[in-house]
């Protein structure tokens, strides 16, 4: 079978792949791992595979369970077959699951007995529509099955306790990345791989001596020697194709509170810092990141390479980049991270690299044109040159953004002078309620904050009282946040005027404005019904090279 290269020269190449990857192209993804695997040491990772639909996903039916477990038995769906014994007692038909850990029928089985069952059928399909092997297949139908038994048994253990603590929860989430890997173990094995599936459930380098003295805060130390013991597990699997789960066992306070549902990024971080790999490569169904989003913005182009910052800010305000956190293990330690399309996987992607002589210009000709295109380098990037166009690109911001669903807050206070307590009470208020301000704008008795529209209408109601104890409140809902991102912005003169006499011409109104500390972003919140003009109009406006002659002039298809 194909193996990993036994160069002792290669370096290792770390590919994530998302949940929609796994879900709708494994044998895509093995072709990817092929291609690549003469020349490098690959290790791959993957998420719970997604469903037909988001309720179906492998992560949500597992938070469902675990919710269902707790809840008061109903009826199951299974009862509408159910036949009637010579006693007249209701039984189960012979169609319905194995309704107990001890085999023995009752009149009402819990609810999440038929959310297992929908996961076990989701999975078996999807094994049976990826692997032609029967003996691969059959081997993996075992272990699906056996995995989905452990999970309803560990199930009826929690609802006969009513409790399922928050590690007992990583635990049941967590089974998804294993079932999802080894799905990917099997399909990379039958199109001839040698792959090996890795669980990473014990590898969390914590003793009870730690857990005893843990005072709810992971420090940096714990993921230096989580990236330090990946690392070293990987390494043993040499020359095979390391199939590993994002899922890495227990965490002090949960893993889940921790790192929330992004852990399987984090953990391709973590593995790409324990083997020093040349690069990270995190696989979507986009080409990368773009400097707007393509789907509403036609004229949107690719970018080759931006600038962790501006990685940072676009997450923030509406793209789905690369989390912050995440991203940081890797540019600390000089790994770039590179974003591909596992349905277009001979172009270059878009590479995050934290080299500051690198400017976010279309740098990597020829790179992306190769079969497997080559782990970004230092030295080939200061080697290609730039055109006389590239230069103009420079003084461009690199993109802009929306983050729609946004309400708006304002707090005016009402005193005639002004306590030193104000914006104290405002703040403290938002603590206790747990919401995260985007955007904030502030004055000596006004205060006006932007955060995602999230609250139901009770919650909603209670805060607002809280901060009528502060001053007078209004509220404006159905928001869009509208970021412009660039590094080369700090030396950007009358780039903030361009922008809004741009949304001026546009008839677009300003309900707040904000700019950031680092001085390479630039966001207001409009109202959303304007979002999509105004994205076009600052795209054009702001981000497009105008050929000599021109004024920013735009076409009215944008009004």
């Amino acid at each position: 079978m194909h193996q990993n290269t036994i160069d002792p020269s290669a370096k290792w190449l770390v590919q994530k792949f998302g949940g929609t990857s796994v879900g709708k192209f494994p044998t895509k993804i093995a072709d990817v791992v092929s291609n690549y695997i003469d020349q490098y040491q690959v290790a791959i990772v993957c998420s719970a595979r997604s469903g037909s639909t988001k309720a179906l996903g492998t992560t949500n039916l597992l938070l469902r369970a675990a919710s269902e477990a707790l809840h008061r038995p109903s009826k199951s769906p299974y009862h509408s077959r159910s036949n009637t014994s010579t006693n007249g007692s209701p039984q189960l038909s012979d169609s319905s699951p194995s309704p107990t850990p001890n085999g023995n029928s009752k009149e009402s089985v819990p609810d999440f007995v038929a959310t297992v069952d929908l996961l076990r059928e989701e999975h078996m399909a999807a094994a049976r529509s990826s692997i032609n092997d029967p003996e691969i297949l059959r081997e993996l139908e075992g272990e699906i099955g056996q995995d989905c038994d452990w999970l309803r048994n560990f199930l009826f253990a929690a609802k006969l306790i009513d409790e399922i603590s928050p590690r007992s929860r990583d635990t049941i989430v967590g089974l998804g990345e294993k079932l999802g890997c080894k799905i990917m173990t099997a399909v990379l094995r039958d199109q001839g791989i040698d792959a090996e599936y890795v669980s990473l459930e014990d590898i969390v380098p914590w003793s009870e001596e730690q857990e005893a003295v843990f005072e709810g805060t992971l420090g940096q130390d714990f993921y230096d020697d989580v990236a330090r013991a990946v690392g070293e597990r990987i390494k043993q699997s040499a020359p095979r194709v390391p199939v590993v789960t994002g899922f890495f066992g227990p965490v002090p306070g949960s893993l889940l509170r921790q790192v929330g549902r992004g852990y399987t990024d984090l953990l391709s971080a973590l593995l790409a810092v324990g083997v020093q790999a040349a690069e990270l490569q995190i696989w979507k169904e986009v080409d990368g990141i773009f400097t707007a989003d393509p789907r509403k913005v036609p004229t949107a182009r690719l970018l080759s390479i931006i600038s962790p910052e501006e990685a940072v800010e676009l997450t923030y305000y509406g793209s789905e980049v690369v989390h912050p956190f995440t991203m940081e293990q890797v540019i600390r330690r000089k790994i770039p991270i590179r974003i591909k399309n596992v349905e277009n996987p001979g172009g270059g992607g878009t590479v995050i690299h934290a080299d500051p002589d690198v400017d976010p210009a279309e740098v990597q000709e020829g790179l992306g044109s190769k079969p497997v295109p080559e782990p970004v380098s230092l030295p080939l990037l200061r080697k290609l040159s730039l055109t006389g166009e590239d230069h103009q690109h420079k003084k461009l911001p690199t993109a802009v953004t929306i983050k729609e669903r946004v309400m708006v807050v304002n707090v005016n206070s009402n005193k005639k002078s002004v306590s030193h307590g104000f914006l104290a009470g405002i703040f403290s208020a938002l603590d206790r309620f747990g919401l995260v301000v985007d955007l904030i704008s502030t004055s000596e008795v006004h205060v006006s904050m932007a955060f995602e529209d999230t609250l139901g209408k009770k919650l909603l109601e209670r805060l607002l009282n809280e901060l009528r104890k502060s001053g007078t409140v209004s509220v404006h809902r159905d928001m869009t946040i509208l970021s412009l991102v660039g590094k080369q912005m700090r030396n950007m003169v009358g780039i903030a005027g361009r922008m809004f006499t741009t949304l001026a011409q546009g008839d677009i109104n300003i309900e707040m404005i904000s700019q950031g500390a680092n001085e390479i972003n630039i966001s207001c919140v409009i109202q959303s019904r304007d979002a999509v003009k105004a994205l076009n109009l600052i795209h054009h406006n702001c981000l497009q090279i105008k050929p000599e002659g021109t004024r920013g002039r735009v076409g009215p298809w944008l009004f």
